[in-house]
């Protein structure tokens, strides 16, 4: 069965990807299901948005882009996209890497999770089978896949990839989780997000991923980044039992 046009979005952060964003783009649009993008771009000062724009007039109706003023962060990139996303009644909605580290046939299996199998969340994970990390320094596997286990014995979440980037939501999940309540910026921004919809009492599936690192650009990953995650993680479980959370219809 066909998914509907204009029923798939994926959002693509960027800062400085001008390496990988036409190639991404045309690996989505080359599935053999329809999924537009919208590319959110904190002013990348390498002309990202610039090749953007040359793309969208050979996909006017598929390709969209939001600029902003600068590096304003992962966690506001992806709640700005997911608000346009509400606006124009997108029903899946996909997070993903500019990177190619996050494979683009894989959102037909992300999309079937939550299309098919009943999941409101669909979460790409690189350890729900072992670990499937492709190309990343032992120590950054190491630190990824412990924080993982943290995050999970802190929240209670069953979750075995708390901090992954690659994701189908429902839109009524990001209806119903209050996005303006959403603290964090980094990492932690996954962790949360992750943890709210749980809250909130949607299914979120994990589906088994190849993550491959980056080949070309700069990785953004930053100390900064990860010490929110761990003491964020803390401090959502804490704030988490005097809230109510909004419940899933």
């Amino acid at each position: 069965m066909p998914i509907d046009k204009h029923h798939n979005l994926v959002l693509i952060p960027t800062y400085n990807e001008k390496e990988n964003i036409e190639n991404i783009t045309r690996a989505v649009f080359n599935l053999p299901e329809p999924f537009d993008i919208l590319v959110i771009d904190d002013n990348s000062p390498d002309g990202t948005a610039a090749i953007v724009k040359e793309l969208q007039k050979e996909f006017p109706d598929r390709l969209h882009l939001l600029e902003r003023s600068g590096k304003l962060g992962l966690g506001t990139a992806y709640i700005t996209g997911f608000k346009w996303a509400i606006e124009h009644k997108y029903d899946y909605i996909f997070e993903m890497d500019a990177d190619f580290s996050h494979n683009p046939n894989d959102l037909i299996r992300l999309h079937e999770a939550c299309h098919k199998n009943g999941a409101d969340v669909a979460i790409g994970s690189r350890y729900v089978s072992g670990v499937n990390v492709v190309n990343w320094p032992m120590g950054r596997v190491i630190m990824s896949y412990y924080a993982s286990k943290y995050v999970r014995i802190v929240t209670g979440m069953k979750i075995h990839d708390t901090t992954a980037g690659f994701i189908c939501y429902r839109r009524e999940v990001l209806e119903t989780i209050e996005l303006d309540k959403i603290r964090f910026k980094g990492y932690a921004f996954q962790i949360e997000m992750k943890f709210t919809a749980k809250m909130c009492g949607f299914n979120v599936q994990e589906v088994p991923i190849i993550f491959i690192n980056r080949v070309l650009g700069e990785s953004k990953m930053s100390g900064g980044i990860f010490s929110e995650a761990v003491f964020g993680v803390i401090k959502l479980k804490l704030g988490s039992l005097f809230r109510k959370y909004p419940q899933k219809k």
